[in-house]
């Protein structure tokens, strides 16, 4: 059946949607490795958390809500890992190129959609390992360990936080799931991270920076994600989502003058097609089985809610 033209303009603005938001995250990801020299990574991590957590109980009055007890289990699991997953992908950040900790990061929700979707599918396991290769260079011995290593802590809380998202949304109706684990994160953060942050919360242009960062990750991204999936496919979604760690890497360049390698470049765009040949994949085997879970690709709500 052919576009109508009300579904091309919606198919374009959904795109623009996705893109504007995919650029918010990053800008305000390069953002944060600028403020961690004043706040460092793990104080970054906890003021973005604890923005975020405020905001999201303003709009989403979690006390007017009922939780079942397996429920709100799974919510604070959900901000357990959502707080592992935000401290360890700054720290990583930190140490890393912002591109390179992105795509590493990714992984995560592709390794869900990988280990979820058919054999063939599963080819692109073998293109995602080629590119954490070239993105790693182990061959050189230059590659610094700690950061990769937290990169990939950060993909392994992400694929958690994906698989307890889907169980909560058979629990707990709309945003209340994120109600409830976006403060745990920011209590747990708050025990981990300590009173070393304390002390820089009298100065109010850092609260003022944190606000800022939280519109910018997730309250804006999260908004434009909601109104692009309504416009756009599953597939094309997820399709544009496998763009983001190339889109790291320009802004990396553009705000923290990170230019990379050869090698980084490739690693990044054989990680790239990995999540778009995964993506197209699902869509494709989608009609031959009308039980296929639709992981082609990173959710939205998952990726905007925590990044």
């Amino acid at each position: 059946m052919p576009f109508s033209t009300h579904q091309f303009s919606g198919a374009r603005s959904g795109t623009a949607m996705a893109g504007a938001a995919m650029c918010c995250v990053q800008m305000g990801l390069a953002a944060s490795v600028g403020l961690a020299d004043h706040l460092g990574s793990d104080g970054v991590a906890w003021l973005r958390l604890a923005w975020a957590a405020l905001i999201l109980v303003a709009f989403t009055r979690p006390w007017h809500s009922r939780f079942s007890r397996r429920g709100l289990v799974t919510s604070i699991l959900l901000g357990l890992v959502t707080a592992g997953m935000t401290l360890m992908f700054m720290a990583a950040a930190v140490r890393i190129p912002l591109g390179t900790a992105s795509a590493l990061e990714f992984l995560g929700p592709l390794s869900v959609a990988v280990i979820r979707g058919r054999k063939a599918g599963r080819w692109w396991a073998l293109v995602a390992a080629a590119g954490v290769a070239a993105l790693t260079e182990p061959w050189h011995g230059g590659t610094d360990v700690t950061g990769v290593l937290l990169a990939l802590g950060a993909a392994a809380c992400w694929a958690g936080y994906i698989l307890l998202t889907q169980r909560a949304g058979d629990e707990v109706s709309g945003l209340q799931a994120l109600a409830v684990s976006m403060p745990v994160a920011a209590v747990a953060t708050t025990v981990f991270v300590g009173p070393a942050v304390v002390a820089h919360l009298a100065d109010w242009r850092l609260l003022l920076v944190g606000a800022g960062l939280a519109l910018l990750m997730p309250v804006v991204p999260f908004s434009l994600e909601l109104l692009a999936l309504r416009r756009l496919k599953a597939s094309a979604f997820g399709t544009l989502m496998s763009l983001e760690p190339a889109i790291a890497v320009v802004i990396g360049f553009l705000v923290l003058g990170q230019l990379p390698g050869l090698a980084a470049v490739l690693g990044i765009v054989l990680v790239a097609a990995a999540g778009i040949g995964v993506t197209l994949q699902a869509e494709r085997e989608k009609p031959a089985d009308s039980n296929a879970v639709n992981d082609g690709g990173p959710e939205a709500v998952e990726r905007a809610a925590v990044r």
